[in-house]
């Protein structure tokens, strides 16, 4: 055997030690959160809202609000960041501006989520007087997740051949319908790959949400987009930091952590049934 072969199952070696471990740790996370979760999970604990001083009764004002942020927060970065990644990758031509932009955006994914929570708070809750309110919430957690967005949508953009567009443009269209007929549909896939990413950062939050949306507890629930609402990640930190049964509260912690992990699985799947679907449209 050669030493090509050799370094070849040497390195197939090394990626599936790395899949495996991996897959342990995620299969750990989810059998550790769904054990200790699972005790809680019931009909009431889905259905109705937390009582005696959180001991007691159930989370559903936390899962709507939990809901609806993240629905707030794709509906806002979705439109805007596919907007931002087709201009930069279609109409701009490549420069040192554009490329100072495209890092600009990447750094701005590391940014800590608290400093969006104080962005937030400042810009929206206070200036803006939106409140403490599912649209401050929205508006906050989509700019957290915009610049994923932004990267994942201009990857997709890229990666569609340039001779898809010149055959586009040489039968007549114009640019805009050679997007929107022909770049768009093939790179769809790719774009749902970031949403599905985008949206469990964006359920599972805490710090944005704390200064611009987030209740320990509200009576009832959400009327409209300027209302406070009850959260699940916010709901776990305070269950696990405030109290005075850290028994049954932490016990009720798991079940928001199942419940939240459940929503965001949900969500994704539906997200990959969408993207699965369309390569299927695609490539025949």
């Amino acid at each position: 055997m050669n030493k090509s072969a050799i370094s070849q199952k040497i390195g197939f070696f090394i990626l599936f030690l790395c899949i495996i471990t991996t897959i342990l740790f995620l299969g750990t996370i989810l059998y550790f959160i769904t054990v200790r979760g699972i005790r809680a999970i019931s009909w009431e604990f889905l259905t109705q809202p937390p009582r005696s001083g959180m001991t007691e009764g159930g989370v559903a004002p936390a899962i709507i609000g939990t809901f609806y942020l993240t629905l707030g927060a794709i509906l806002f970065a979705l439109p805007l960041g596919l907007a931002c990644a087709i201009y930069l990758t279609e109409y701009t031509p490549k420069s040192i501006i554009v490329n100072i932009l495209r890092i600009s955006i990447n750094n701005l994914a590391g940014v800590p989520s608290v400093v969006f929570g104080l962005f937030g708070l400042a810009v929206f809750v206070k200036f803006f007087g939106f409140g403490v309110s599912i649209l401050s919430g929205s508006l906050t957690l989509g700019i957290l997740i915009l610049p994923g967005i932004i990267s994942a949508s201009q990857e997709a953009l890229t990666a569609i051949p340039q001779s898809s567009r010149e055959a586009s443009l040489a039968l007549g269209a114009t640019k805009w319908q050679t997007i929107r007929k022909i770049v768009l549909p093939a790179s769809l896939p790719g774009i749902l790959t970031g949403v599905i990413l985008s949206v469990g950062r964006a359920a599972g939050e805490t710090a944005p949400i704390l200064f611009t949306a987030a209740a320990f507890y509200v009576r009832g629930y959400p009327n409209s987009i300027f209302s406070e609402v009850m959260a699940l990640p916010y709901h776990i930190y305070g269950l696990m930091t405030e109290g005075t049964y850290p028994e049954k509260q932490t016990q009720i912690a798991y079940g928001c952590a199942l419940i939240l992990m459940f929503l965001v699985l949900v969500v994704s799947a539906v997200a990959i049934y969408f993207r699965q679907k369309q390569r299927r449209v695609n490539y025949g």
